[in-house]
């Protein structure tokens, strides 16, 4: 018997060993785990020529930096997270085109990475290195067409400039739609030259609000039902628009470069904006406009000096049904958080909130299913929070009072985010899609759409009551 316990003792410890080599191997590597990660939310920026300050691209450049890659990406939505997406995952609509955050199983592997002294792992688990070419490449794919500001020099210690440029012929003979629009600085900044520490070190544009027009033609500046072009800003990724709701670029239009914010880097740099245009296939024919709604306050804003937790709300009515296709906070230095939300009746309902940056400005186009369609009358809600203390990095100096303005010393409060206004018919069908497709029943809650669990068809009128009945009804009470 003592025989036989010694025996299942041996056992018990030869089984207790494999299993901690088998948690041993659990530990997620480099190769396997982390790699893919980095390949699809980093390395855009942290490759060789990107952007960012060091590459990622293989472990010997990742491993320095496993401590740091821990400690940014746990931000989640905060000020300072990578990769730079701020949308807050407990709260609206969770499903966006391009969705660049990590999930929290995700974050978990990479924190037990680092933990675990960021092992390399096997490298038959990792997929093979992704290409960038120079500096120069296109996120979107070669445009169809491209047109650049004029070149400007801004000195190391120059003062900002807000401003006009001088305006850029398209060279369209024809009129085309326009699919997608990107817009990225072309510079000759030294990245191994130590700058400031935001990205204001790689960039001289901060933005640029910017339209088009025919010389000499009074017309809307997009073309009928367009809407406005998207403002470009630092950090901002390209812009594709719906397959039903192309933009209008006209024959002989020139690109007016109406007001930009142009900043010193720390060094003296040359640099120019490149605007890359993707066309729809001639003859198209968009099946929407977009809404001219506003929404936002350039007016009164008023934030008081070293105080946290400031709040800014604004308000828009919708004349008309909309579908909302993006939200796009935009805020100024003391900024940290964004909230879009709707009233319609005795609902409010939040639709995103997003954290916010001003090094890194995030338009969030919502999935095609999932993009809030509102019936007229909704009122649009939108709540800035601002944290005017040292606290917050990108403030200059807290102990001043800051009001409305372009400079990044003063502040805007905008959700810039693009609409589509629906005619009614267009709107029921809308809905009768989103009801098939997720087979809605009357008692779900659906965020964004508060009619779509009812009947999608559009009501009849009702005959008038006291016609049909014969009389009065009720019996005399």
């Amino acid at each position: 018997m003592a025989r036989f316990a010694f025996r299942f003792t041996i056992a018990a410890l030869i089984a207790g060993a494999a299993l901690a080599v088998g948690a041993d191997a659990a530990v997620p590597t480099f190769s396997k785990d982390i790699a893919p990660v980095l390949q699809r939310s980093c390395q855009n920026c942290h490759n060789e020529q990107g952007l960012a300050p060091m590459a990622l691209m293989t472990w010997q450049q990742a491993r320095p930096w496993a401590k740091a890659i821990k400690e940014r990406t746990a931000l989640r939505d905060k000020r300072g997270v990578m990769p730079p997406y701020f949308i807050e995952k407990n709260i609206g609509i969770q499903h966006y085109k391009n969705d660049l955050s990590l999930s929290e199983d995700e974050l978990a592997r990479i924190a037990e990475w680092a933990d675990n002294g960021a092992p390399e792992g096997n490298s038959a688990d990792m997929p093979s290195l992704r290409s960038f070419g120079d500096n120069d490449k296109w996120t979107l794919g070669q445009p169809d067409l491209i047109v650049s500001t004029p070149e400007v020099t801004v000195k190391a210690g120059a003062p900002d400039y807000w401003g006009e440029l001088e305006p850029a012929a398209l060279g369209l003979k024809e009129d085309r739609w326009v699919k997608s629009i990107e817009i990225r600085e072309v510079n000759d900044v030294k990245k191994e030259t130590n700058g400031r520490k935001t990205v204001g070190a790689r960039y001289v544009f901060h933005h640029m609000i910017w339209s088009t027009s025919v010389p000499g033609d009074d017309s809307p500046l997009v073309g009928e039902g367009s809407g406005s072009w998207p403002v470009h800003e630092v950090g901002r990724n390209a812009d594709i628009f719906p397959d039903d709701a192309g933009k209008l670029l006209k024959a002989g239009s020139s690109v007016n470069f109406a007001s930009a914010h142009i900043h010193s880097s720390g060094q003296n740099v040359k640099a120019k904006l490149l605007y890359g245009f993707t066309f729809f296939p001639k003859g198209y024919v968009p099946g929407f406009k977009y809404s001219r709604i506003s929404l936002g306050n350039g007016v009164d804003i008023s934030i008081r000096a070293n105080e946290p937790n400031q709040r800014l709300d604004a308000y828009a009515v919708l004349e008309e049904p909309t579908k909302i296709v993006s939200f796009e906070p935009h805020l100024h230095a003391p900024g940290y958080r964004e909230c879009l939300e709707y009233i319609w009746g005795i609902n409010v309902q939040t639709l995103s909130c997003a954290g916010y940056d001003h090094n890194w400005v995030r338009v969030y186009e919502y999935d095609d299913d999932y993009a809030p369609l509102l019936p007229k009358g909704t009122i649009l809600h939108i709540i800035g929070f601002m944290d005017n203390t040292a606290a917050n990095t990108n403030v200059p100096d807290p102990r001043n009072w800051s009001g409305s303005g372009n400079r990044s010393i003063s502040n805007m409060f905008i959700d810039l985010g693009q609409r589509l206004s629906l005619t009614d018919e267009q709107y029921y069908a809308e809905m009768a899609k989103r009801r098939e497709k997720f087979k809605l029943t009357p008692n779900e809650v659906v965020i964004g759409c508060p009619l779509c669990n009812g009947n999608p068809i559009a009501p009849k009128p009702r005959p008038n009551r006291s016609a049909t009945s014969g009389g009065t009804g009720g019996g005399g009470q």
